[in-house]
């Protein structure tokens, strides 16, 4: 399986690539994972609605190039389904049995996604209501599919 993570923004913090470096390290074992980093627009701290939806469109057509056409896509939103560990994983195989080898997650940037990548997503997915740095959730989900190979393949991991 090929899990690719198109995220906006460049990691900065050391501890951060330390626990994604990590999960990648891990999930090696069953997958193949790419993380792909699309520039952030610039933005003013304060912004009309309409630069808002001109810096999200901007972020969106980069995030879009970088989706392979055959991918599944799920989307990182607040407002998306919540699944458990369980459900993820049990999606994951599901795509795996039938045929879509290749998943897409999408963290969005600071202000979230485009209605144009909304419109490509297969499965808008919530970790929670609450709001994350985007960086944080990568290393999040990346945790969460390590999760999902583990449950599948019933080896052991911490509850």
């Amino acid at each position: 399986m090929k899990i690719s993570i198109v995220a906006v923004g460049k990691l900065k913090e050391k501890y951060l690539k330390q626990g994604i470096q990590e999960y990648v390290k891990r999930l090696g074992a069953y997958a193949n994972i790419d993380i792909i980093e699309v520039a952030d627009e610039k933005a003013p701290e304060t912004m009309s609605d309409a630069e808002m939806l001109e810096v999200k469109g901007k972020e969106g057509e980069r995030i879009l190039k970088a989706v392979s056409p055959d991918a599944y896509v799920i989307t990182l939103e607040i407002e998306g389904k919540m699944l458990t560990s369980e459900q993820l994983a049990a999606k994951m195989d599901e795509l795996a049995t039938y045929g879509k080898s290749k998943i897409t997650f999408i963290i969005g940037g600071s202000l979230g996604i485009s209605k144009e990548v909304q419109n490509r997503s297969d499965l808008a997915l919530s970790f929670s209501k609450m709001t994350f740095p985007h960086q944080l959730m990568r290393l999040v989900l990346l945790e969460q599919v390590y999760r999902g190979f583990r449950i599948n393949r019933g080896e052991p991991y911490h509850k």
